[in-house]
């Protein structure tokens, strides 16, 4: 008999060829003693072959969102991207945890804050859940449905976490909202109103496949390369952790992964480009004999100024580290311009 041990998500999916949520169901339920003892505990995983998930760089994404007629789409495009959010993520986010003042976007802190998620579960499931984690539970639009959507709490606590927005998405929201509030002027109590983001016409929640199907649509349209919307996430990790020179702890305050090394595992291709990097500047300087003698370089250039005498140099180096007067200091270096 096989030793126990502990095993990923994915090789259970692979041990009972199930959905992952089907696998976070199953792992719930063991955690709350609704089964006795976990299936794959003496079970033999088979071999797995990792393969690469496709993305879309980031002149295809400015492509696909110059020509998204979907405004919808093209919101949840954008919101994706630039917050690495999972679509559950994107269709739970509510109006109360966004914000979008003007005084935020001016002093660039409009953020959304990532705290439920929505999920199309069976009724049967929702049953045996007794209300754990789920928040609210959405009328069925057709009695004969098996399946109900919920708005539930994220399946990690470190899914919750609040995401800095770009102004130009905080703009985007801005509109969004004006536009949504004046269909809800309009319908009156048609609307139902969820405080939902992403929301149907008449405020009900929408389904992943309904987001799912406009992509693959604007995939054909347009001649796209062939991708899921949670590649947008991957998209956007990969899109910072270029931006940022492989900052992954800054990363994976965005993207919400449990772990660094879940973050290192996914995108090892893209820190690797650094170190790829290294070997080029070691052959240049040493091997080619370019720079035999290397010295430590300060990356951000430093600026001298003449002191006074009269003048305390170490005062004035704690008054100019002042944020406010630098700010102040910035703002009459431009009315001096």
């Amino acid at each position: 008999m096989s030793e126990k041990r502990c095993y990923t998500v994915k090789e259970i999916q692979e041990i009972l060829d199930v959905s992952r949520p089907t696998v976070y169901a199953l792992l719930k339920a063991i955690k709350w003693e609704m089964i006795e003892k976990n299936p794959c505990t003496y079970a033999t995983v088979p071999k797995h072959k990792s393969q690469k998930r496709e993305i879309w760089t980031a002149e295809t994404l400015m492509y696909a969102m110059d020509v998204c007629e979907d405004e919808r789409l093209k919101l949840a495009i954008n919101l994706s991207f630039s917050c690495s959010l999972r679509l559950g993520e994107l269709l739970g986010l509510t109006w109360d945890c966004v914000d979008i003042s003007p005084e935020a976007i001016e002093e660039n802190r409009a953020y959304v804050y990532i705290n439920k998620e929505t999920q199309r579960v069976t009724k049967e499931t929702l049953k045996n859940l007794e209300g754990k984690d789920v928040l609210l539970v959405f009328p069925s639009q057709h009695k004969t449905n098996k399946t109900v959507q919920i708005l539930k709490t994220p399946k990690t606590e470190s899914s919750i976490r609040k995401v800095f927005l770009p102004k130009s998405v905080a703009n985007m929201l801005v509109e969004w909202k004006a536009e949504q509030d004046e269909v809800k002027e309009v319908l009156g109590e048609e609307y139902i109103d969820y405080n939902l983001v992403m929301a149907t016409t008449f405020g009900n929640p929408i389904g992943t496949g309904a987001i799912r199907g406009q992509l693959n649509k604007l995939i054909e349209e347009y001649n796209l390369p062939p991708v899921v919307f949670h590649s947008l996430r991957h998209s956007s990790v990969t899109y910072k952790l270029k931006l940022n020179g492989g900052d992954i702890k800054a990363v994976q305050g965005d993207s919400g992964h449990s772990q660094v090394d879940m973050v290192t595992d996914v995108y090892s291709h893209i820190i690797d480009e650094d170190r790829r990097r290294n070997a080029e500047l070691f052959e240049e300087a040493f091997y080619e004999k370019k720079n035999l003698d290397p010295k430590m370089r300060d990356e951000t250039a430093t600026q001298t100024v003449d002191v006074p005498e009269d003048v305390d140099a170490e005062l004035l180096a704690k008054v100019l580290a002042n944020p406010e007067m630098k700010a102040l200091l910035a703002s009459l270096a431009k009315a001096m311009k």
